[in-house]
């Protein structure tokens, strides 16, 4: 789907929530809200002329004519899209079903209570209309933080353009309270930036020279200049957007139920009504067609789908709102009722619930001060673009040794010169094959370790780790809190490494040194026993087979890696493990509200339509059967906006 309007959104989202009642009353010509007022103060006064029988003028044909035209402000819009329905081929409407009550209220001389039904099923529309904007309001955000300009370098000038036509490599200026319109590097020194729109997160994010930014940030200090990576269609915003957009398009399987069982259940309750209305002919002595009559059009207000056909769709989409809101994507409602069901949690390591940047957790000098030593392996790492290298020189010191005839040992590590000393860094197999005795003690070491020696001396190792994030082991306790009782890691880290960091979180099972092939086979023997519905938490490019063959796949970070993102159901747009407990929780209460809302309707309209058919019913209980029905499950569902998870 295009991002080029918002129109395009509008449209969609609409469709999504109409279906057969088709509630959006812009879209449908159904501006009632002027005339609503109109015809509730005739609706007023003629029930006011109606009690003072002394004022003999309000009689006759100005009595009909005087409800005649307060029905027409709120009955001509919708008998107008009757006619349209029914020249489309579509008879069976809840348009249609209006229509023929409040006529054959007219017909029967019910005149005011011919316009209440019609007044209320307006008043209804407008409530209807309100709450469907409310629960778009948290995704429609998302479209105003679309950047509208760049500011952009070009022969020797600033030129104001649209975000769409700058081009990889130009440089771009953002002025404080600017939103960013494109991916780039920084290349001010330090930047301070609002990420909500991408991560959920208000907390600022300070970042410095060198660093990614993304488009849709917004600056919060100082003018800074960007270096644009990815054109406009490429970005973060823009991808954030279409998946959001296209998340309306994927439905539940019970909105797919609903949709269809109003269509079979609209011309079953017309044909009922005609029942009621003839049937009694042939079975009751003293049958009076306009007292059936009127029992058949209360079970037509009774039985409009209303309260089912906008409340489910409505609940859903307050659930996507919702999870937006926190800085979770659902790419469709049918992965709102999926996480309902997840019992199987399989898990990444590097990324999703450790940080995947590497740090210096200790240093151990043999026979030399650590700052010395940590100047010898700095002079020689710094000539490394190893992962391990970059953690390395992170380390603060204040003078420098040089290295010269650095070469790299395939595997094994590094070797060079240091003040005129032979220094060797890397792995035990390095320092063998050089005939150095290694310490007992590294042997026991589980994470990462880079081992130094010097003029053939062992001179004392440095131990890397990867950090868990800060929410990590709650988010495993919560886990187990929501029902997730088997939770798995997979890792492509080595074993050792794994099995540490998966005690520390309390996961009892756990495999490390899995290529992606390793992963998709674990995976898929799971699936062997169709009990266990698997989630699977990954952020990488090598996750991606994975997320595919899950129940449902989950990304981890919005700004992580395309295919991942792109593969999965689910995006976590901050790199929290935590938040998804609360998606998991966010698809119970959604879940939750659209079953308490299919009760409501069932529960209330079946009561009154027994009591219509008896006839110890009116037309008042009928549209309360309906409006009122379909208000309160309005409300229920809009819950969805203020909860707390």
């Amino acid at each position: 789907m295009k991002i080029d309007g918002e129109t395009s959104f509008q449209a969609t989202n609409d469709q999504d929530i109409g279906c057969s009642c088709n509630h959006n009353n812009e879209a449908n010509g159904l501006n009632i809200y002027i005339p609503s007022i109109i015809s509730f103060t005739m609706l007023i006064i003629g029930i006011t002329l109606d009690y003072f029988k002394s004022i003999s003028l309000f009689e006759g044909w100005i009595r009909i004519a005087w409800y005649s035209i307060a029905y027409l402000p709120v009955g001509f819009p919708v008998l107008k899209e009757g006619w349209k329905s029914i020249r489309k081929g579509d008879f069976f409407t809840e348009f249609l079903l209006m229509s023929i009550a409040t006529i054959g209220a007219f017909i029967l001389g019910e005149y005011p209570e011919g316009v209440a039904v019609m007044l209320f099923y307006a008043v209804g529309e407008l409530f209807q209309g309100a709450a469907v904007s409310k629960a778009k309001g948290n995704i429609k955000a998302l479209l105003d933080v679309r950047p509208k300009v760049a500011n952009v370098f070009r022969n020797g000038s600033i030129l104001n353009i649209s975000p769409e036509t700058v081009n990889i490599g130009e440089k771009i200026q953002v002025r404080v309270g600017e939103k960013i319109p494109l991916d780039g590097k920084l290349l001010s020194k330090k930047a301070s930036l609002n990420t909500a729109a991408l991560t959920g997160e208000s907390k600022p994010d300070t970042i410095t020279q060198g660093d990614d930014v993304y488009a849709g940030s917004i600056n919060m200090e100082n003018v800074i200049e960007i270096e644009v990576t990815k054109v406009f269609k490429d970005s973060s915003i823009a991808r954030i957007l279409d998946l959001v957009q296209n998340a309306t398009a994927r439905k539940s399987k019970t909105e797919l139920f609903i949709r269809k069982f109003a269509r079979v259940y609209t011309p079953i309750i017309v044909f009922l009504a005609i029942g009621i209305t003839v049937l009694p002919y042939f079975f009751v002595n003293e049958y009076i067609f306009r007292d059936w009559l009127y029992r058949a059009l209360i079970f037509l207000v009774i039985s409009c789908p209303c309260a089912l056909v906008i409340s489910i769709p409505l609940g859903y989409f307050g659930g996507l709102g919702a999870a937006s809101k926190n800085g979770i994507l659902f790419k469709g409602a049918s992965f709102l009722d999926a996480m309902t069901k997840i019992n199987t949690l399989v898990m990444d390591k590097t990324g999703t619930v450790t940080k995947g940047v590497f740090k210096i957790t200790e240093i151990k000098p043999y026979g030399l001060s650590e700052e010395e030593l940590m100047q010898y392996l700095l002079a020689i790492e710094e000539q490394s673009t190893h992962p391990i290298a970059q953690a390395i020189m992170q380390y603060n010191t204040n003078s420098k040794f040089t290295a010269t005839q650095v070469t790299e040992i395939a595997g094994k590590g590094l070797q060079g010169i240091v003040n005129d000393k032979m220094v060797l860094v890397g792995n035990k197999a390095l320092l063998k094959n050089n005939g150095i005795e290694v310490p007992k003690e590294t042997k026991e070491i589980v994470a990462s370790v880079v081992l130094i020696a010097i003029e053939n001396q062992f001179a004392g190792y440095v131990i890397i780790a990867d950090e868990l994030k800060e929410d990590a082991k709650d988010t495993i306790t919560e886990l187990r809190n929501v029902g997730i009782q088997h939770i798995i890691m997979l890792s492509g880290d080595k074993d050792s490494i794994t099995q540490k960091i998966a005690a520390d979180l309390g996961i009892n099972k756990a495999k490390g040194g899995l290529l992606p092939e390793d992963k998709l086979n674990e995976v898929e023997l799971l699936k062997v026993d169709q009990e266990n519905k698997i989630a699977f938490i990954g952020d990488g490019i090598n996750d991606a087979p994975v997320l595919a063959a899950s129940d449902v796949g989950i990304a981890m970070g919005g700004l992580g890696s395309d295919v991942a993102i792109e593969t999965a159901d689910i995006v976590i747009q901050t790199d929290q493990p935590s938040k998804v407990v609360k998606a998991i929780k966010i698809g119970h209460s959604t879940r939750k509200i659209v079953w308490q809302n299919i009760i409501l309707a069932f529960g209330i309209k079946l009561i009154v339509l027994i009591l219509g058919a008896g006839g110890l019913a009116t037309m008042w209980e009928a549209v309360f059967a309906d409006v009122g029905v379909a208000l309160l499950a309005i409300l229920n569902a809009i819950r969805l906006q203020k909860m707390k998870w």
